[in-house]
């Protein structure tokens, strides 16, 4: 994997007439919103992102806000985005922000790496774009960009193949111009050097792109050796409702899958919906309701939901501590929910089931 002249500049010309300049995090581009929008972006696409990140910055300006936010307001912000360890870290990071480095973000990839959540190229991204550090990336984006261009014939996943990639990412990385660089190549891999379509007559590095000589270009970051089927799981969710119309929600353990989020109570889904609830909270079942069944997949695994909405006499909660806790519908969605608890809920408040 040779280097070739002149790629940065070509790539710069590109950025000047064609590249993304108008998203919100790149208006009044501080550390802290460049930071925020990073961590937001990170498996996550560009127009998903905006309005979560224009709420979030209303509502969370300063790290200062961030730091004072309870988590709970915090994962009511990111609710629907998933991978919600990214704001518990983010939430983590603001506080240590604040209490031990007098809200200022490190200057080094090496001392913002220390934050939690926060990667190598991520740190990379959040210092060249907002304080101009000649420090390269490697995401995905800049990835699919260099693997193409030098037909890269491994996996990048691989520590050598990766390696090597790194040593080519901060070979093109210019001196000057670092944050509008950064930029570019993850415009250039977004809008044109797309993982199907790549529309390389409008690519700035044609002329020398390895992968578009072989004629398949998609080829190219080469994939990931196949691993088995994900595995598939199943369970129930219970909408509990009571006679005011609130529903019972459960606050998950701060660890783990849907961590520090309000789900619904979950049971196996052999268990008798009723036995359990009437042993479980101390309860009568007056009605039950199966909802429709469906899959939510995650990264590793399929789950298969089946959830019921039961009507109870009141729960008197003795000993649970804050671990149970009574909503009403509106409150209820405004609290940070997974993404498939949000679904069940948002359809029975449109139906107007919440009120028996």
């Amino acid at each position: 994997m040779q280097p070739v002249d002149n790629f940065a500049p070509r790539v710069l010309a590109w950025f000047d007439e064609h590249g993304r300049k108008n998203l919100p995090w790149q208006e009044h581009r501080t550390p802290y919103r460049v930071w925020i929008s990073e961590i937001m972006l990170q498996q996550t696409q560009v127009t998903t992102v905006i309005p979560y990140y224009q709420k979030f910055m209303a509502s969370f300006p300063t790290v200062e806000a961030l730091a004072d936010a309870e988590q709970d307001e915090v994962l009511a912000h990111w609710s629907g985005l998933g991978y919600y360890a990214r704001a518990r870290n983010m939430h983590k990071a603001a506080k240590m922000l604040v209490d031990e480095l007098d809200s200022e973000l490190p200057h080094s990839v090496e001392g913002v790496c220390e934050l939690p959540g926060i990667g190598r190229s991520t740190a990379a991204a959040i210092l060249s774009i907002s304080r101009g550090v000649q420090a390269a990336i490697l995401d995905g984006n800049v990835k699919r960009v260099l693997a193409r261009f030098h037909a890269v014939p491994t996996w990048p996943g691989e520590k050598k193949t990766e390696n090597a990639m790194w040593d080519l990412a901060e070979h093109y990385m210019p001196s000057e111009r670092c944050g509008d660089y950064t930029q570019a190549m993850m415009d250039l891999g977004a809008t044109l050097c797309t993982r199907s379509k790549p529309q390389c007559l409008l690519c700035p590095l044609e002329e020398d792109c390895q992968g578009r000589l072989t004629q398949d270009p998609t080829q190219f970051p080469i994939r990931k050796p196949k691993k088995a089927a994900k595995p598939e799981k199943s369970i129930q969710l219970l909408v509990l409702t009571n006679p005011k119309g609130q529903w019972l929600l459960e606050k998950r353990p701060s660890v783990g899958i849907w961590g520090g989020l309000w789900s619904l109570p979950e049971l196996a889904v052999e268990e008798s919906v009723v036995l359990h609830t009437e042993q479980r909270f101390a309860t009568q079942v007056s009605a039950v309701t199966p909802l429709s069944l469906f899959r939510h997949t995650f990264s590793h695994y399929h789950l298969d939901i089946s959830p019921s909405q039961i009507v109870v006499s009141d729960i008197q909660l003795v000993g649970e501590g804050d671990k149970y806790q009574w909503f009403n519908p509106d409150e209820a969605l405004a609290q940070g929910l997974p993404a498939p608890v949000r679904r069940i809920l948002e359809q029975l408040n449109e139906l107007g089931m919440s009120v028996r």
